[in-house]
């Protein structure tokens, strides 16, 4: 059954369905497509340095060169291939310095152990994060436009405990130091700027905070919606104070629930904490805040009811706030009740779970940014879109299909693209997720078939004739490649276990 789910002033459509009649026979899935019903505009596609990054950025040129490819470029190859999936947005860990201080850290595993240019003893050193200051140029000579900084923790400077993690689950800052991290994060925004010609978009100065990060594990550290409040404030006159232009992007809720009253009064019910005039807590009105809210899809994806409403009451609260945006900032599989995040996938099944991920959180909670976690993981686990060997120096790079599934949104949707009324003619059609997006009078159309059979979708762009179709796969066989063109939208083929982009004009 289709599911019609209202927001404010409109109805989104998810196409989440069963399969009916012969599964042997072809079937065909009739599509309404209205470009003149318009919801939110993309601002992009993303994902993170953290990590692996310092490393990887130090190995042979080749092998660095390839994977910024996969995640960045926008080339095609002779045979139509895309080099890689486009993304035009890149998240730089600003690190709390847990690298400097090697096994006092605490933390154990030193991938985990995040470097800064800020140095133990009140110096700076910008050729202190090789590997990531090349990952962020590689990024932009591919052409990436946005560029986050964001921090899991405070310098080791400005902490209570003189660690990058909490060690009691409480907020880590030592606020009589505000000053002097505000002050470091305009040091770093301008020093990157200077040695890379990059100026940061955006700065995230807290990640997760509802978390206790007092494991000890990598760094972070905890916030209630009070503290963070005062670290805003007290970044936000920083940045007015030196003239600084890049907006501060908040909120990196470690769950979406925390987006709006979901009973805890101390970290949840952000939309209305930092962004409505009632609050104690506002901070919308500051000069350099972004008006726009993040969160992370994490422990929200099942069962399927949980998977929608949470989605649905995201959409609803950040709805509340005339002009604001929602961004989901964060995601990799950490497990829920349908998949578990240990062990590597490269193929299918993990890709069909995040492409459907995107379509929910594109579709239902309205988000006009999609970010994924580790760009380059070396782990057994599903946290990466291109995988490396755990080594510092060199080693094998292996490309997955969850990036390319990815890359059905990124490549083609492109900044400014805006989300379009997507409808189903019959009741009873195979289970299939489609969304449209209408970039630069172009249509973008994707398609996910997570069933085994093929199926057709017959689609019907309002008041526009399409004469001409091209479609891109990701499935088993094919990785984001070019499959058939058409001269019409009336059979186009989208295979079974597969992520389909059909463009068209």
């Amino acid at each position: 059954m289709i599911k019609y789910y209202k927001q404010i002033g409109y109805f989104l459509t998810c196409i989440s369905l069963f399969c009916y009649g012969n599964a042997e026979a072809q079937q065909t899935v009739k599509i309404e497509i209205d470009p003149l019903v318009q919801f939110q505009s993309i601002e992009g596609f993303g994902a993170s340095d953290a990590w692996t990054c310092q490393f990887a950025g130090l190995w042979p040129a080749a092998k660095k060169d390839k994977m910024a490819d996969l995640l960045f470029s926008t080339q095609l190859i002779k045979t139509g291939q895309p080099l890689g999936i486009g993304l035009n947005m890149w998240r730089f860990s600003i690190g709390g310095g847990s690298a400097a201080q090697g096994k006092a850290s605490d933390i154990g595993d030193e991938w985990r152990r995040q470097y800064a240019f800020l140095q133990p003893d009140g110096s700076y050193d910008w050729n202190a994060m090789p590997g990531q200051t090349w990952f962020l140029k590689a990024a932009k000579t591919r052409g990436v436009k946005q560029f986050i900084g964001f921090v899991n923790s405070p310098h080791v400077l400005f902490t209570k405990n003189g660690k990058a993690y909490s060690t009691d689950g409480n907020c880590n800052l030592n606020f009589d130091k505000l000053p002097e991290f505000s002050a470091d994060l305009v040091a770093t925004i301008n020093g990157i700027k200077k040695t890379t010609g990059i100026e940061l978009d955006y700065l995230s100065p807290a990640n997760e905070p509802q978390w206790k990060w007092n494991e000890h594990k990598q760094e972070g550290c905890p916030y209630n919606n009070t503290e963070l409040a005062q670290l805003y404030k007290g970044v936000n006159d920083a940045f007015a104070k030196n003239k600084i232009k890049t907006k501060i992007q908040i909120g990196e809720a470690g769950q979406l629930d925390y987006l709006y009253d979901n009973g805890n009064e101390a970290k949840g019910n952000q939309v209305y904490q930092f962004f409505n005039a009632a609050s104690p807590n506002y901070v919308g009105n500051l000069s350099n805040i972004d008006q726009s809210i993040s969160a992370h899809s994490y422990f929200t994806t099942s069962p399927e009811q949980k998977f929608i409403n949470t989605r649905k009451k995201t959409a609803e609260a950040v709805a509340q706030i005339p002009g604001l945006r929602y961004w989901m900032s964060e995601y990799c599989v950490l497990g829920d009740d349908v998949l578990k995040g240990e062990k590597r996938d490269l193929g299918m099944v993990t890709a069909l779970f995040i492409a459907r991920l995107i379509h929910h959180d594109l579709v239902i909670s309205n988000a006009t940014s999609w970010q994924w976690w580790l760009a380059v993981s070396t782990g057994d686990y599903k946290d990466g879109l291109v995988y490396i060997d755990k080594n510092k120096t060199d080693g094998q790079v292996y490309d997955s299909k969850m990036l390319w599934a990815l890359g059905n949104y990124s490549r083609f949707i492109g900044a400014g693209s805006k989300r379009l009324q997507v409808k189903t003619i019959e009741e009873k059609v195979p289970q299939v997720y489609v969304s449209s997006y209408l970039q630069n009078k172009k249509l973008v159309t994707v398609a996910v078939n997570p069933s085994e059979n093929d199926l057709d979708l017959d689609i019907d762009v309002k008041g526009n004739k399409q004469s001409f179709v091209q479609t891109y796969v990701t499935s088993a066989e094919y990785n984001l490649s070019p499959y058939k063109q058409y001269k019409d939208t009336k059979r186009v083929r989208v295979p079974a276990k597969s992520v389909t982009t059909i463009l068209s004009n």
